[in-house]
């Protein structure tokens, strides 16, 4: 990569960034782009149906349009294709509650050199956070992955393969989405208790409960069960030190038959650490938010895999917007 020319313009543009940053969760907070949707809305109208103050609201729906989040013909907004399609909540494809989730961080990102300073985290974890908190952080993780996981799923091959255990799956969209690739295959949901109602209420949704259960425990302390074909760790790893990825491993593979597959979907840093940028970035976000979490290099995450004698590894790369990617090997037969 060249490097980048830096100079006072794009200094502050970067310091400054955050007030784009606002206005976008401000905007998808008040749900704009919701009680926008499809029409043309002047600011009286909406400072009515929103019930905000219409001179602040105009500010914001001006600095949205300057954004392009909007388009004023007039004065009149409507939405951006792009965000119709992805923050109004009329649209199967809406992420707000990930833009949420990432609102909600902001107060720790706030603080990252207290952080630094101190080794410690500022904020505290999802199982220990309120309803709101943990509402928007299960949601958002289902909208990046009803996303991610139609492209991502067919890349793995799992034929003749009859029992997937989606450890730390959350909601199951993993899960849900590699039974509907795969006829034949049965899946376990193991995640905490709190988690239990979204993830059963989203199985029958997709018409999948004779298929997919759940198993409420947590998954460092409880015993995660046996017999499986296959394994999926999405994005757990993260937020643990390494002997705990580590065990966490060698727990998933004791409980996979020979031959099993353990698959670990993640941030993945290069070796050297410095890149690509959203992994390098969300491993201060793991700073932020956890004891010992961190985003790891190929390397690091191939040495725990290995030590726990799986073989064959192998990495599937795929287009993603936050650079995630797949490590998958099997156990000894």
């Amino acid at each position: 990569m060249e490097p980048i020319q830096w100079n006072p313009g794009k200094l502050m543009e970067i310091s400054g960034s955050y007030w784009q940053t606002c206005t976008l969760h401000a905007a998808v907070k008040l749900d704009v782009f919701s009680a926008i949707d499809g029409a043309q809305l002047d600011g009286d109208s909406l400072s009515q149906t929103l019930d905000c103050d219409k001179d602040s609201l105009d500010r914001l729906l001006n600095a949205a349009a300057a954004m392009g989040l909007l388009v004023k013909t007039g004065n009149r907004y409507a939405n951006s294709p792009g965000c119709r399609r992805f923050l109004s909540r009329h649209s199967e494809q809406y992420i707000g509650y990930i833009i949420m989730h990432h609102q909600q961080l902001v107060e720790s990102w706030a603080n990252l050199a207290l952080a630094v300073k101190n080794g410690r985290p500022i904020r505290k974890g999802v199982g220990k956070s309120d309803e709101s908190w943990r509402r928007n952080f299960l949601l958002g993780m289902f909208n990046i992955a009803m996303n991610l996981a139609p492209r991502l799923v067919p890349l793995v091959e799992l034929s003749g393969r009859r029992h997937l255990l989606d450890l730390g799956g959350g909601p199951g969209t993993y899960a849900i989405h590699f039974c509907r690739e795969n006829p034949g295959l049965t899946a376990t949901v193991f995640d905490l208790p709190t988690t239990r109602p979204f993830a059963e209420k989203t199985i029958r949704q997709f018409e999948l409960s004779e298929r997919i259960s759940f198993q409420p425990g947590n998954y460092l302390e409880d015993n995660i069960g046996e017999g499986y074909d296959v394994a999926w760790l999405s994005h757990i790893l993260h937020g643990e030190g390494r002997q705990a990825c580590t065990q966490l491993i060698q727990k998933t593979v004791t409980a996979l038959k020979p031959g099993g597959m353990i698959i670990i979907h993640e941030f993945i840093v290069d070796n050297t650490m410095d890149a690509p940028l959203f992994p390098a970035l969300f491993s201060l976000n793991m700073l932020l938010g956890t004891p010992s979490g961190r985003a790891y290099s190929q390397q690091q995450l191939t040495d725990m895999l290995g030590g726990c004698g799986v073989k064959d590894i192998q990495r599937i790369h795929f287009d993603s917007p936050t650079d995630s990617s797949i490590l998958l090997g099997v156990t000894a037969g």
